[in-house]
């Protein structure tokens, strides 16, 4: 109880009325740079940045307990969902596979914000089958000289650094010939073109490297060794977060708007009968993402991997899970589904919301979260690691 008091007096504090504001009207994956920036920045000065990293890197050093409730109560208040490449991706790679002095330049620059990064994975020609990828590192001295392109590049008009896989040998097992790299994306030869998401949010983009020079001190791991690392990554992308609470969370939201919506007759469409067994059969589902969550916060109190087949059920219940959330609510709202709320979102909004405020990001939520099932590994992707896992 003391540290749960602790986080709610830091919230309280911190997340204030201006950031709750803007925070409400963000509805890409991440929250937009500037509101980002800020809360990092609260965050860091509390020492509270990275809750998954032990003190001898700079972390709380908490429990996975105080992690859990940490989660919990940003999840219960909405603060922004910062982009997670560098801290909750990057910085863990850098712990197992970076030298020494990789670790003293990398990771304190991740915990104050002064670096913020981004991926470099998926190409155009692969993206679940990962290993495919053909961005070329040829080595040339103390130098990698790298030509390729790689697309779906979260958060890289904001980003300072990337890390990235590339083709460092062309014979073998394609898995074999993989290396990890990072660079700071002032590198003389790296383009960066946006991708508009058609809900309006600029988040993704494409990259385009051409005969950019990256130290080979920059990679992590041996060369050709790529992959390894990547696995490793992998586990925290899909097994990180608390599931449940953000589901029940949204659930709560959605109930709240359909308490205020009318349901074409007496009453609320809350007090609608259909209406109900629908958010009673979801909520039943969300018990199996609350004990998915206590499965993986078990493994990581005894020290063991968050990765296999618990995180990929735990990616397909977010996924889909959220998917029907975001769909319930753009019912619940009707006819102030349709208007497009496009110059109504963001920190600093161009136009006064069609209808209340809880009408403005709904749709924009829905349309972007379509993507749920593809990025982070696919479904598809899931359901074969689980196959493999239980022997089928």
């Amino acid at each position: 109880m003391v540290f749960r008091d602790e986080v709610r007096a830091f919230l309280d504090e911190k997340f204030d009325a201006e950031l709750r504001a803007q925070t409400a009207r963000q509805a890409g994956v991440f929250a937009e740079d500037v509101v980002a920036r800020r809360w990092h920045k609260a965050l860091a000065e509390k020492g509270w940045s990275a809750p998954s990293w032990p003190k001898e890197y700079g972390g709380p050093g908490w429990t996975a307990r105080q992690r859990e409730i940490f989660a919990v109560e940003c999840t219960r208040v909405g603060t922004p969902a910062l982009p997670s490449m560098g801290i909750t991706l990057c910085g863990p790679v850098i712990m197992r596979y970076g030298a020494d002095e990789q670790k003293a330049y990398f990771l304190p620059r991740m915990l104050s914000g002064e670096h913020i990064w981004c991926q470099g994975y998926s190409e155009p020609q692969s993206g679940s089958d990962l290993s495919s990828l053909q961005t070329r590192a040829v080595r040339d001295g103390d130098d990698y000289v790298v030509n390729g392109t790689k697309i779906w590049t979260t958060n890289a008009h904001n980003a300072n650094w990337i890390f990235m896989l590339v083709r460092t040998a062309t014979t073998g097992r394609q898995q074999a010939g993989i290396s990890f790299l990072v660079s700071p994306m002032t590198a003389p030869g790296i383009t960066v073109r946006p991708i508009l998401s058609t809900s309006g949010e600029h988040e993704l983009n494409q990259l385009f490297f051409d005969n950019v020079r990256i130290p080979v001190a920059n990679r992590m791991g041996a060369e050709n060794d790529g992959w390894t690392v990547a696995k490793y990554l992998l586990e925290f992308e899909r097994g990180g977060g608390s599931l449940g609470v953000g589901l029940r969370v949204g659930m709560e939201k959605v109930k709240a708007m359909a308490a205020l919506e009318s349901a074409g007759g007496e009453g609320t469409l809350l007090d609608d009968q259909s209406f109900r067994r629908k958010t009673a059969a979801m909520e039943i589902d969300m018990i199996t993402a609350d004990w998915t969550d206590l499965r993986l916060s078990a493994r990581a109190l005894v020290g063991e991997s968050v990765g296999g087949t618990a995180a990929s059920i735990k990616k397909l219940l977010a996924s889909r899970r959220s998917q029907d959330i975001a769909e319930l609510a753009v019912e619940v709202l009707g006819h102030y589904a349709a208007p497009d709320q496009r110059r109504a979102l963001g920190a600093y909004p161009q136009e006064r919301p069609i209808g209340p405020d809880y009408a403005v990001t709904p749709t924009a939520r829905h349309i972007n979260n379509r993507a749920s099932t593809v990025y982070g590994g696919s479904s598809e992707v899931q359901y074969n690691i689980l196959a493999r896992q239980l022997g089928l």
